[in-house]
């Protein structure tokens, strides 16, 4: 079990490595990403090139990488209760499968490609939840939604989603996934700490549907 799990992990965070703005942005004739906008390698600062379609394609991919490393995982194990985890029968495939995802999540984060400096992990998140409980990542894409067409600030909007995913998946989803759900949440806003400094000085970007040139 032990070494599934190793596995799992090791498989989610090299796919989670994976810096698909970057490479899109190279492919795309953008150069390095790193050097424009906040230097992230994410979705949002793709955006910043005024090419939406690339940007889309980045959080599609961010998303599917750990969203593909949690489903492999999961399949790929068998469906064996081996513990109890706060009054529930624990699943091997369940474990297996957030193991790989948060691992897939946190590859994106700290990839070993990029000197362990990528991006803040929201994409590769909700790939993850979505594939995994589906229905708390709609919730939480609803709240991201919401706050980004009020306000259109992409980082507000992350926060305030990440920020509500422990009491989402509370009443949503079984124990093993709230807590590493809640774990990534912590994560998510962790990495926005210099977002939520210039939001508090009223000197964050808002989001742009504009293209350049």
């Amino acid at each position: 079990m032990i070494l599934l799990l190793l596995i799992c992990a090791i498989g989610g965070y090299l796919a989670g490595s994976i810096p698909f703005g970057l490479v899109l942005c190279y492919l795309a004739g953008y150069g390095d990403i790193r050097k424009i906008g906040s230097g992230n390698i994410g979705a949002t600062n793709v955006l910043r090139t005024g090419n939406k379609w690339l940007a889309l394609l980045t959080v599609i991919l961010d998303a599917f990488k750990a969203g593909l490393a949690a489903y492999a995982a999961h399949q790929f194990s068998p469906s064996l209760d081996i513990a109890q985890f706060d009054g529930q029968p624990l699943n091997l495939q369940d474990l297996a499968s957030v193991v790989a995802g948060t691992f897939g999540v946190l590859g994106h984060n700290f990839p070993i490609w990029l000197k362990f400096k990528g991006g803040k992990g929201v994409a590769s998140a909700f790939g993850f939840i979505l594939m995994t409980q589906p229905l708390v990542a709609l919730v939480a894409l609803g709240i991201w939604l919401i706050m980004a067409f009020a306000f259109r600030y992409s980082s507000l909007s992350a926060l305030t989603a990440a920020a509500a995913m422990p009491v989402i998946a509370y009443f949503m989803c079984p124990p093993i996934y709230a807590v590493f759900y809640s774990a990534l949440a912590v994560l998510i806003i962790v990495r926005h700490h210099a977002n939520i400094a210039r939001l508090l000085k009223g000197q964050e970007s808002k989001i742009s549907f504009k293209k350049k040139g």
